[in-house]
């Protein structure tokens, strides 16, 4: 892939004859969730763009930056690739594929030109001869008992499968270093004490109760600074056990 090209902006969201301003601000505010900002509304029905603007929150901007065109063709007329979703069963949907699947491809034309998802009307989806001008189609999962998914849900189930495909998001790493053994054995002689001091077990019992102890612990890695909560809840409780045996001496 060029990286040089980042095909996340060559990706067009089109809704055809959108019907609720609601749900056309809150494509605006999924595609600026999932880094897309050229949005194109074919014969807009009646919207309602006070709704529209106070539904996109923060992606005003992708909602004044928008097109309208009268015809389809207009929309898609530079577009390399057309993904057009689609919710009905059929002979002509039977190679529907799910947004996942598509993703890859979306991205692949995005790197050489505009490529297009296409959403139709909320009320009646895209008809047969708007879903000819797709080079592809998307069928969202979901039960068979009920297919149909909001709008501004399903760009966004498509919209973040590509925006995941893309590689661009990368997920916040662990700061804090894995833990050492020496400091995890550490931590687990000062919880053995605390626990004794806090009458939690008695001396005869405490092996048997650290291996459970332990075993609890070896679930999940520990970093550093997890061992060192660990260990400053231990020193607390050591602490707190040290005064109550002091006042009830007193």
């Amino acid at each position: 892939m060029n990286q040089r090209v980042n095909p996340l902006a060559n990706i067009r969201v089109v809704l055809c004859r959108p019907i609720y301003g609601g749900n056309v601000g809150s494509i605006c505010r999924v595609m600026a969730n999932m880094g897309l900002a050229d949005l194109v509304l074919v014969n807009p029905v009646k919207i309602d763009w006070q709704d529209a603007q106070k539904m996109a929150c923060a992606a005003q901007e992708i909602l004044a930056a928008r097109r309208e065109t009268s015809s389809l063709e207009e929309a898609l007329a530079d577009c390399v690739l057309v993904a057009g979703t689609t919710a009905r069963m059929g002979l002509y949907r039977q190679h529907s594929a799910s947004p996942r699947e598509t993703a890859p491809l979306v991205l692949e034309a995005a790197v050489r030109g505009k490529a297009a998802l296409l959403f139709g009307p909320e009320d009646n989806g895209l008809d047969n001869t708007e879903l000819a001008l797709c080079n592809r189609l998307i069928q969202i999962p979901s039960t068979g008992e009920y297919r149909s998914l909001n709008i501004s849900h399903a760009v966004m189930i498509c919209a973040y499968e590509i925006f995941l495909a893309s590689g661009v998001f990368e997920a916040v790493g662990e700061k804090s270093p894995p833990a050492d053994t020496r400091t995890k054995e550490q931590m687990f002689k000062m919880w053995e004490k605390a626990l004794l001091e806090i009458g939690f077990m008695e001396p005869d019992k405490a092996q048997h109760m650290m291996l459970g102890v332990r075993r609890i612990f070896a679930r999940g890695a520990f970093s550093a600074d997890d061992v060192r909560i660990l260990m400053g809840i231990a020193r607390q409780a050591s602490w707190c056990a040290g005064q109550s045996a002091g006042k009830a001496e007193k």
